[in-house]
């Protein structure tokens, strides 16, 4: 059975942009694959471990193929619940919005959970680096109460989606698509065209992934 796992990235929930787009795409989903599953994780909600000098210490074990203490290795557990969790999905959507040019911080955590050694990605002097999530597709809804697009003008402030892309291709992931929701402050009219362009985007991708 093929399951989707939403990543939900925004506390405001009924006044999310972010939100309201994926689940206009979450509807379409359900309609046209109506044997998958779908999950929702509320990274708000979430239990999510701190990175802590445990956590730390445990990845450099790993990345030194040290043996863990059992301190290192109860907070490394916590850890590999994350990205076992993660890596249950087959397909992937993102809702987030931009905080201060970039992202949330609470999905900021949990990339930095996410993204550790041998789990989701590997290293050898010979290959590099090499991601481990492959063969996955991925849609990621980007909220701006601004607008960063090309020919904005402020293309160079958007530190949101080029860094998502980044670490998602860093991963593994190469089938990404990207919906754009802005300007969502302009006013009550720019951000409910905007929302209604991103529902229609979001309809034809989860029409097909």
């Amino acid at each position: 059975m093929t399951k989707l796992l939403h990543i939900q990235a925004s506390p405001r929930i009924g006044r999310s942009a972010s939100i309201t787009v994926a689940e206009h795409f979450l509807n379409v989903y359900r309609a046209t694959h109506p044997r998958d599953t779908v999950e929702t994780l509320n990274l708000w909600e979430a239990e999510l471990p701190e990175f802590n000098g445990a956590t730390i210490d445990a990845k450099y074990a790993v990345l030194h193929g040290q043996t863990h203490t059992p301190a290192q290795l109860a907070a490394w557990q916590a850890v590999v619940r994350i990205a076992d969790h993660f890596k249950s999905a087959d397909k992937y959507l993102f809702s987030l919005p931009m905080w201060n040019f970039g992202i949330p911080y609470k999905l900021k955590h949990f990339i930095d959970l996410l993204v550790q050694p041998g789990l989701a990605f590997s290293f050898s002097p010979q290959a590099g680096y090499k991601g481990l999530i492959t063969g996955r597709p991925a849609v990621a809804i980007y909220a701006r109460g601004g607008a960063y697009g090309p020919g904005s003008g402020a293309e160079n402030y958007d530190a949101q989606s080029t860094y998502f892309r980044q670490i998602l291709g860093f991963i593994g992931f190469t089938d990404i698509k990207e919906i754009f929701v802005e300007p969502t402050l302009a006013s009550p009219t720019a951000k409910d065209a905007a929302v209604a362009a991103g529902n229609q985007k979001a309809a034809e991708l989860a029409a097909v992934i």
